[in-house]
């Protein structure tokens, strides 16, 4: 987003959150209705299709876009998630086995009101607890500290939210079932934090094989990779919008 970056940034709010309205009907917030937004905003902007950006839960919906509507999609950077079935993936570095990860991520969003606006974002933020001694642990948070300017924003953003509504959100994307990326074809780069408490670095890889081509690259880093390498995120988006431009 950086002035002079060659690159020009459309985006949105999902529903019910930074000034967007909630729908009539409280249950339009699946991921199904997020894509059906970014192709809405596709048409307003009069863009026949773009390179699609993803980070976390967004991850979901660039991919159910990508199945959706190939022809919109040139490509697709997929930050810190994976295409459906996100709950599986919490916390597996903190040893939750797999079949209790669902329940615990949503025991973990109803408690999201009552925690505080900021905690989730400072556990995004953290490595796991084994990991806090290490250099590569240390180093994560402290790449989000020289971002002072990038890193209030996202703070301030999250301490502004309705965190019921944000639960309600949540707890709809924990609806959305592991999509089948093989049918892809566009260009795609998965970008995954080796230290990130929200997402198995194990459950990325194994959307990256999933997809024809994909390229994975792994930091290490939390659930917060744009905030803590801005730089790397440049190259990688750039990498692959000239990947974009050999295949077309």
């Amino acid at each position: 987003m950086a002035p002079g970056s060659g690159f020009r940034v459309v985006t949105w709010a999902h529903r019910g959150l930074a000034g967007s309205q909630r729908p009539a009907d409280r249950d339009r917030v699946r991921v199904e209705d997020h894509a059906d937004d970014a192709r809405a905003v596709l048409d307003a902007f009069g863009l026949s299709s773009a390179t699609v950006v993803g980070w976390s839960l967004g991850v979901n919906v660039a991919f159910e876009l990508a199945l959706e509507h190939p022809d919109r999609v040139r490509s697709l950077l997929a930050v810190a998630g994976v295409p459906g079935g996100s709950f599986s993936a919490l916390f597996a570095p903190l040893g939750v086995p797999r079949r209790l990860r669902t329940p615990a991520g949503r025991l973990s969003s109803r408690l999201l009101p009552l925690v505080g606006p900021l905690l989730p974002v400072l556990v995004g933020s953290l490595p796991p607890w084994p990991e806090l001694l290490t250099a590569d642990g240390v180093r994560g948070p402290a790449r989000e500290a020289g971002h002072p300017a990038a890193l209030y924003t996202v703070l301030r953003e999250f301490s502004r939210h309705d965190w019921r509504w944000f639960r309600h959100l949540v707890l709809a994307v924990a609806e959305h079932a592991p999509l089948d990326v093989g049918a892809v074809r566009c260009p795609v780069t998965f970008v995954a934090g080796s230290h990130d408490a929200l997402v198995d670095v194990a459950d990325v890889a194994a959307a990256a094989r999933a997809v024809p081509g994909a390229r994975l690259r792994t930091v290490p880093a939390t659930h917060f990779v744009p905030l803590q390498y801005p730089r790397l995120m440049a190259a990688e988006l750039r990498a692959l919008v000239a990947r974009e431009r050999r295949v077309s």
